[in-house]
């Protein structure tokens, strides 16, 4: 999955990456027990303090969903209309389950060497293979592009604060360092990036963007739905301030994810 830097952070073992504020982070591997997780930036993998970085939310992934309740969720949905579940064959992978109308196909999603693909294409990510495919069909045998169930920003706000749970639960240790695997990430005594481990947030600063927003006012800040928003002021429940791609305005909400520390 695909998480947004809350902070930067600046390397000092040569296990580690560095990262700026803002950056999108693929998460390749998580210990529930480790204050560390192992990602990758622009093709190289190391360590990253979770504490710097929100994993993003999407409303298709599902977590431990059974075959037969995502039938039941998606059948007679609208062609195309999908979710993302843990595999209950194969505990570790991945399924993707779309509906077609009548009936609900299911996809294994194959994974290896950090690359995801169902069909030929491979890709970094998840959220890759999910963006692709809704422009390009998922079937064979008719055109089948993914897309999200109709709802309203309310709705998706509302389903968005449900924590969904972690898909990068490992079951083996054999990438991880054992040292570092059940420690606290620490560093030598008056190293910078080690006074910065415990950053305090009581408000969010960043908010992910769950769908479109483009009113017609100037004063209003448009955004599309996976921007990141720098919040400038989110004290009202009526409406936000923020920046998004150089713009500053205000706009509703409901139609953002806040990302906490």
């Amino acid at each position: 999955m695909e998480a947004v830097a809350l902070f930067s952070f600046a390397a000092s073992e040569a296990d580690e990456i560095s990262f700026q504020k803002g950056d999108i982070i693929k998460v390749t591997e998580m210990e529930e027990d480790s204050c560390w997780v192992t990602a990758e930036i622009q093709g190289k993998r190391g360590y990253v303090p979770g504490n710097y970085i929100s994993l993003l939310p999407h409303l298709w992934f599902a977590g431990p969903v059974s075959r037969l309740e995502a039938e039941q969720r998606l059948r007679w949905q609208d062609t195309g209309v999908f979710l993302v579940r843990e595999s209950e064959s194969a505990p570790g992978e991945f399924s993707l389950s779309v509906s077609y109308g009548d009936r609900v196909e299911h996809f294994r999603v194959l994974e290896g060497g950090g690359q995801y693909c169902i069909w030929e294409e491979s890709f970094c990510s998840l959220n890759q293979l999910v963006d692709f495919y809704r422009t390009h069909s998922i079937a064979v045998e008719k055109m089948v592009c993914l897309k999200d169930p109709p709802s309203s920003p309310q709705l998706l706000s509302h389903l968005a604060r449900n924590p969904y749970p972690n898909p990068y639960k490992s079951t083996s240790q054999e990438s991880i360092p054992s040292g570092r695997l059940y420690s606290n990430p620490s560093h030598p005594e008056g190293n910078t990036s080690s006074r910065l481990l415990k950053p305090v947030v009581e408000k969010p600063r960043l908010a992910h963007a769950l769908c479109d927003y483009t009113p017609p006012h100037t004063a209003h800040l448009h955004f599309l739905r996976g921007d990141i928003i720098d919040l400038l002021d989110c004290s009202s429940s009526l409406s936000w301030r923020g920046r998004c791609r150089g713009r500053v305005g205000v706009f509703p909400p409901e139609y953002v994810q806040p990302l906490y520390h």
